[in-house]
């Protein structure tokens, strides 16, 4: 088959690599028909991570089912499913309390396992055309009827529309309140959808990418760009000097200044100060214990210089992590079905598999108009041209 490798930082390729095989009675094996390139697969690319080379990308997969396991009862061949990115394995202690981004089981030595991500296990990722899925019954989403008129809001699923809601969750958002998001990138901007979703009453993004604002703001969001003022001074101003009741870290590790320049620690003191005494943050942003070509000498340990004295002194709290998406997929997926929410609306270009490393540099480089790339294995290359200029030719 067809897949997208790793190679080294930068290097990925379109390689042909062996079939997956079911290798558990429990295993099942999907077509993949649409794989996005998620805003963590670029922790790799850049080299940022213990990637291996050789090994193929992608967690955020939707497909067919072409071969079920002698133990599957409930997925069907021709079922269309959607698979969290994280594998659970259903029945260790995590999984059973819903925590199936912390699976004890499915990467010994280490709580939570993925497709196709560095730390996270063997499993080959679904950039490809075929992928295996461990515990098919349990980690495959059954899509209603309407599956491939919406495939590009289902396959969401599987990773973005439910860490965004994860982030406002963990952050606590309810009804009426005020929400600061940092990070107008797809998971930033679900983050924003599911706030609306959840009846926030005033929800500010803080970006400087001006194509990702006005998508925040299309979304029903206030835009707060920092390149043209300090963001925290922004969101106080619209909270009449009190900051907003809930946070939401949406960028991770490889935060920048309005420089560009990196600076780990800045989205989250800057919460800190954003969010009102009281108030709480949730954190989805990837953070990793080690990053040795960081720069910051904290940050090659994993460490950070947290304004924690302020966070003690208003009172704060902070929950953070993967989210567990098999918490959220269901009732989200229904959102879908119902056309209560729309998470397809974000998504800039739709590429072809052989597009994939053209794909990866323009959103590496958060080139204009590049906010979220989906793959079509399936789909030729002439196709996939002619609709990322149609979509370009939009944006300007």
């Amino acid at each position: 088959m067809k897949a997208l490798v790793y190679y080294g930082p930068k290097n990925v390729r379109v390689s042909e690599m062996p079939d997956p095989k079911i290798e558990q009675p429990t295993d099942v094996l999907v077509k993949i028909t649409t794989t996005n390139i998620c805003g963590s697969d670029l922790h790799m690319y850049d080299g940022r991570t213990n990637m291996e080379e050789g090994r193929i990308l992608g967690h955020e997969n939707l497909g067919e089912v072409i071969e079920v396991g002698k133990a599957v009862v409930q997925i069907k061949v021709g079922d269309m499913v959607c698979m969290p990115f994280n594998i659970g394995c259903g029945h260790c202690k995590n999984c059973e309390s819903g925590l199936t981004g912390f699976c004890l089981t499915m990467n010994p030595g280490f709580a939570g396992a993925a497709y196709g991500f560095a730390g996270m296990g063997p499993y080959s990722g679904g950039q490809a055309e075929y992928l295996r899925v461990p515990y098919g019954d349990f980690n495959c989403l059954k899509l209603p009827e309407d599956a491939k008129e919406k495939e590009n809001d289902y396959v969401m699923l599987s990773d973005i529309f439910p860490t965004g809601y994860h982030a406002t969750q963990l952050a606590g958002v309810m009804p009426g309140d005020s929400v600061v998001i940092y990070g107008a990138g797809p998971v930033g901007l679900m983050a924003a959808h599911s706030a609306n979703i959840k009846g926030a009453g005033k929800i500010m993004v803080v970006d400087d990418h001006p194509d990702r604002l006005k998508l925040a703001e299309e979304l029903g969001t206030i835009p707060i760009d920092f390149s043209k003022a300090p963001a925290v001074d922004q969101v106080l101003e619209h909270t009449n000097g009190l900051g907003a009741d809930r946070g939401c870290e949406c960028v991770g590790y490889q935060c920048c200044d309005k420089h560009g320049h990196e600076q780990p620690n800045i989205t989250m003191n800057e919460l800190v100060k954003a969010v009102k005494a009281t108030g709480s943050i949730g954190v989805v942003g990837v953070f990793i214990s080690q990053d040795p070509k960081s720069k910051d000498p904290l940050e090659q340990k994993g460490h950070m210089d947290f304004d924690f004295g302020n966070f003690w002194m208003k009172g704060m709290r902070m929950a953070t992590g993967q989210a567990n998406v098999k918490a959220y997929n269901r009732q989200l997926c229904d959102l879908i079905s119902q056309d209560k929410a729309k998470p397809s609306r974000i998504i800039s270009h739709e590429l072809s598999l052989e597009d994939a490393p053209d794909g990866y540099k323009h959103f590496d480089e958060r080139d204009r108009g590049w906010t979220k790339v989906i793959l079509k294995p399936g789909k030729s290359t002439d196709r996939s041209k002619k609709a990322a200029e149609q979509r370009e030719a939009v944006a300007l």
